[in-house]
């Protein structure tokens, strides 16, 4: 049947407030991966190439190609002095590919389908080319030549590279070094239709992983289109912890909407791309509402919040800023070293074992403030005012956040960011003793991006003590809030600004 936009407009509005945290206190039992389930998760445990960077970059690399091919083709025509009419040629050119889909994957590793647009694209790019020399007065006989050798030698370079890339992709794709990971939830029909569809696609970079469901019925047999059944929906989320899993993909039908929202809001907080098949589904919505994996199309549930070129592009803003800061404030952290050392006994730094990303635990570093024999490395008792375990430099460091200037070296090794949501100890507890995961409902979903030095909640003042649940909800509320709204502009807005929010002090003991 047909479905209206209201239809579509409020299973949205039900998907939408299904991620919204419950404020009830929840008690989250820890699941436990089947044997069977964590061998197949550890295959899976290391890092792929992504197809989306390695287009990017493929795009950039013909980029600069073409500027190398210009250049010595207006050289052997002595014409150099022309050398800024190769970047409209360059430009248009792949402007006009990718608008053909040139960089996708699924044409990037096709050799049949490359020649036909290539040539399409040049020529554009020789027409544009051709105008902006017949509006500077440059064009002539001599420059009609240079521009069909332009063209030529062109055509051959990038025939050639994307040959040699094609090789590449199939090469990679077989050895499971480029590939998109799927895991699909929900088995049976549905299930096995996705599959077939999905593998009829010949040049597809999707590898699925395995099928977990809750029911135990032939709805959804062990086995669907050769795929095994790894577990039920609780054990995913510790797979998907393991595994290196890119996708989650509902199989489900729509009608089945309360059973949907309940997955998604024990999936949500996973770092991965959410979807829902729309192949079986008797709901149809108007096209641009989906997305296509291959020829299947996909309803879009969620986005991971910081993935491809934006992880390169944060990974990058940390190393420069990173670095930048490290040799601002080596003085401040060799004088605070030379201070703990002689104020009380015991080592200069401490470290603790803290949630990092996708819930993995890491070591983070700091100036130790406490007395040595009253360290509490789990942090099973938070510091309060007043706190007799800290020392009289401690105090200091702690209020002016000095003892988390060590916390650089984690961001130049990678485990923490300069911005994000601050890494709690693994088996943090508020003051009345109760577990963060107990307070906050969905407390992992700050996990769904690299932990940071500073971050949104600290820069509003949710920063030390967790003696209310409510401060600890609004910290969870703001570091979503940083989450679903990233971008390097607030990055940059957070991290000049921390300076400032410091002097103020507030909550930190």
């Amino acid at each position: 049947m047909a479905a209206n936009r209201s239809e579509q407009a409020t299973f949205a509005r039900e998907a939408i407030r299904t991620f919204q945290p419950d404020r009830r206190p929840r008690i989250v039992e820890a699941s436990v991966l089947n044997p069977h389930a964590r061998r197949v998760a550890e295959q899976f445990g290391r890092n792929v190439l992504s197809p989306r960077l390695l287009s990017g970059l493929f795009g950039a690399g013909e980029f600069l190609a073409l500027l190398l091919i210009g250049s010595a083709v207006l050289a052997a025509f002595d014409r150099l002095a022309d050398a800024l009419l190769i970047l409209p040629f360059a430009g248009v050119a792949l402007a006009s590919l990718a608008l053909l889909h040139g960089y996708e994957l699924s044409q990037l590793s096709s050799q049949r389908r490359q020649p036909a647009r290539i040539a399409i694209a040049l020529v554009s790019g020789a027409l544009a080319t051709a105008l902006c020399a017949g509006l500077t007065g440059a064009a002539d006989v001599a420059g009609a030549a240079c521009l069909a050798a332009y063209v030529a030698a062109s055509m051959a370079t990038m025939t050639l590279g994307r040959r040699v890339l094609a090789h590449r992709i199939r090469h990679w794709s077989r050895t499971g070094r480029l590939e998109r990971r799927v895991v699909l939830v929900g088995g049976g029909g549905a299930a096995e239709q996705f599959i077939r569809q999905l593998e009829a696609h010949p040049y597809s970079d999707i590898r699925i992983c395995g099928i977990f469901d809750d029911r135990e019925d032939a709805r959804s047999p062990q086995l669907v289109a050769g795929y095994p059944k790894l577990g039920t929906i609780a054990e995913l989320t510790e797979f998907a912890r393991i595994a290196k899993i890119d996708m989650l993909v509902v199989t489900l039908p729509l009608s089945a909407e309360k059973r949907i929202l309940s997955i998604l809001k024990s999936l949500w907080v996973l770092p991965l791309d959410i979807r829902i098949s729309a192949l079986s589904q008797n709901l149809r919505f108007r096209s641009r509402s989906y997305s296509y994996m291959g020829d299947v199309p996909m309803l879009d549930i969620m986005d991971r919040p910081i993935a491809d070129w934006s992880k390169v592009a944060k990974r990058g803003f940390d190393l420069v800023f990173g670095v930048a800061a490290l040799v601002a404030v080596m003085p401040i952290m060799v004088v605070t070293a030379i201070a703990i050392k002689l104020d009380t006994p015991g080592p200069v730094f401490f470290r603790q074992k803290r949630h990092g990303f996708n819930n993995e635990e890491i070591l983070v570093w700091k100036f130790r403030s406490l007395r040595h024999d009253m360290a509490d490395p789990t942090a099973r008792k938070l510091v309060t005012k007043g706190d007799p375990r800290v020392t009289r430099v401690g105090r200091f460091i702690r209020r002016s956040s000095i003892d988390e200037l060590p916390q650089l070296f984690n961001v130049l090794i990678g485990n923490l960011s300069l911005v994000g949501p601050r890494p709690h100890a693994v088996h943090a507890q508020s003051s009345a003793q109760i577990t963060f995961t107990e307070i906050v409902d969905g407390y992992f979903g700050r996990h769904k991006v690299k932990p940071g030095i500073t971050g949104y909640a600290q820069l509003k003042g949710w920063r030390g003590e967790i003696d209310d649940d409510v401060k600890l909800q609004k910290r969870f509320e703001h570091d979503l809030f940083y989450i679903e709204n990233w971008s390097l502009l607030l990055d940059f807005y957070i991290l000049f600004a921390t300076p400032y929010s410091l002097i103020n002090g507030k909550g930190a003991y």
